[in-house]
């Protein structure tokens, strides 16, 4: 379930691939109306279909001339990020990353 607040999107529940596609849908169409960031505090579960969901809004607003960041990355993603070689293309909130260094 996605919900919005000013720029932000807030992901919650379950992201996987028995939801994925809609999930999507609906970002998509939030992305075109302003969000910059996607956070991510609220899922419950996931697999490897949200980074992938992720990736695919990524490419969405670079194609929109658009920046998107991600915030509260589930533990579970960040692994399954690294695991396929694609961590340093989530670009993580800017609070975030100074929180990592």
């Amino acid at each position: 379930m996605i919900r919005r607040e000013r720029e932000r999107m807030l992901v919650s529940g379950p992201v996987t691939l028995a939801n994925v596609a809609a999930l999507l849908e609906e970002g998509y169409a939030q992305i075109g109306a302003g969000v910059r960031t996607v956070d991510l505090a609220e899922v419950t579960e996931l697999d490897s279909s949200l980074l992938a969901a992720l990736l695919a809004w990524l490419r969405a607003a670079r194609q929109r001339g658009t920046e998107l960041a991600f915030s509260n990355m589930p533990q579970g993603l960040e692994t399954i990020a690294k695991l396929y070689g694609v961590a340093e293309l989530l670009p993580a909130t800017r609070s975030e990353r100074s929180a990592h260094h």
